[in-house]
């Protein structure tokens, strides 16, 4: 485990001075994040950000006022992220356990203890581990990994899993050895991510990658 910790320290060291803070996540509140974090599934942020920006202009960014639209209104300001009818029932779906659990108040989530909201989360229709654990560590500020398909790659490349190793697995890699730090665990994911999309590719760039002169293989 030592060695694990050792081998993430160094990877996060190097993102860190190749790229600097990445001011994760995105949003002017709470209740933005969360609604970002459930948008941006199979879609690219730019288009989170018009439909985000769609809602600010209706005057809709709040639990209160986003659960009192009807569907249709919903579905057509969230049009630009794409699957927006499937997303406007994801995120009615979370709004309706906000009211029925927790009477819309974001506020009273943290009374709760991390590990029982994640599973409340996570048995939310359309709240996959992903999301939750980015609602978790981004709005409510818990010491959650956000693990993604970047971050699984960029381990099996530098040797630190298997490949057949599963979302919970890899979570548990970083956070059994890393202390639970809600702001290095923001800026971890983040870099985590900008290397993914940039070099670390399914066609890798290896060559121009700050990590090229630690030991990793390609799997194909």
């Amino acid at each position: 485990m030592q060695k694990t910790r050792q081998q993430l320290l160094e990877i996060y060291e190097i993102l860190f001075q190749a790229f600097g803070p990445q001011h994760w996540w995105p949003g002017q509140s709470r209740f933005e994040i969360i609604v970002g974090a459930i948008l941006t599934q199979n879609t690219n942020w730019s288009n989170v950000e018009k439909a985000i920006a769609n809602i600010r202009a209706a005057g809709c960014l709040s639990p209160e006022k986003l659960y009192a639209l009807e569907p249709e209104a919903l579905e057509t300001l969230i049009r630009p992220a794409g699957y927006f009818r499937l997303k406007a029932k994801r995120l009615r779906n979370f709004l309706q356990w906000l009211f029925d659990a927790y009477q819309g108040q974001l506020e009273t989530l943290d009374e709760v203890e991390t590990r029982r909201l994640r599973e409340e989360l996570l048995a939310i229709s359309g709240v996959g581990p992903e999301t939750a654990d980015s609602i978790l560590l981004y709005a409510l500020d818990r010491p959650v990994f956000v693990v993604d398909t970047y971050t699984a790659r960029i381990a099996v490349r530098h040797g630190l899993i298997e490949p057949e190793i599963g979302y919970d697995q890899l979570q548990y890699l970083f956070e059994s050895a890393l202390e639970p730090d809600v702001q290095r665990f923001n800026e971890f994911h983040a870099l985590m991510v900008c290397i993914g999309k940039d070099f670390c590719k399914p066609k890798p760039k290896c060559a121009a990658c700050p990590l090229n002169g630690l030991p990793h293989t390609i799997q194909e």
